[in-house]
């Protein structure tokens, strides 16, 4: 999953000798909590709601609203924002964007093409958006987690029992993380269950495997092994 297909797209940019007030108001109107700064077509930093809560006076400033906003009106981005920006090209897999996230310690980063060009902007939410995708859990359902040998077929063994129930298989997701060596952990989410043969699958899925966990989102049932 690239990241030319989940970005917010066309990216909103400030120009580095905007205002603050400027900023903010940008934000406020597009509901976005990052802007990347630009030098005519050069992405030159990035400046987020956070950076303009720094830069703004305290709650206890005894400033009339005037003053607030003359004050505002006169602070550039280019002396708040964060420079050298990090950025990521549009052919990134969501996956490598989220590791560059988490590295850093930022919500979001521009997107930014081989002329140089921004793009768009990825965020964390954007990201969030993408785990709803994969998981399914959009369809609701039931998500089941097992314990799996990490054999060949042993992952078909399981979705062929939910199978034969009359269940659909809407996302399996698998992980070596706090798995016992030899094994991993793997998550599938089915629907279409008749709820009425959910114990006997149950039985039937426990019998070949480790079953971890059953959460049904449907009626909010959640039973841990």
């Amino acid at each position: 999953m690239l990241v030319t297909n989940w970005m917010s797209k066309p990216a909103i940019t400030i120009d580095k000798h905007s205002s603050m007030h400027e900023a903010m108001n940008t934000m406020k109107t597009h509901g976005i909590s990052l802007l990347p700064v630009m030098d005519a077509k050069r992405l030159v930093g990035i400046v987020t709601d956070r950076d303009l809560k720094k830069a703004s006076p305290s709650g206890a400033t005894t400033l009339e609203i005037h003053e607030l906003l003359y004050l505002l009106s006169k602070i550039q981005i280019k002396d708040i924002m964060s420079p050298k920006p990090i950025s990521v090209p549009p052919d990134f897999t969501v996956e490598e964007t989220a590791e560059v996230l988490l590295a850093n310690k930022i919500s979001g980063v521009p997107v930014v093409d081989a002329d140089g060009t921004v793009v768009g902007v990825i965020t964390h939410t954007d990201l969030f958006k993408v785990i709803i995708s994969l998981t399914g859990i959009g369809k609701k359902g039931i998500q089941f987690a097992f314990c799996l040998e990490d054999r060949q077929g042993s992952i078909l063994e399981v979705a062929d029992i939910i199978r034969g129930a009359g269940g659909r298989v809407a996302s399996i997701l698998t992980s070596y993380e706090k798995a016992p060596e030899g094994y991993r952990n793997v998550y599938i989410r089915m629907y279409s269950i008749d709820r009425d043969k959910l114990e006997a699958l149950k039985t039937a899925l426990k019998e070949k495997a480790k079953l971890l966990y059953m959460v049904d989102h449907r009626n909010n049932l959640r039973e841990i092994y």
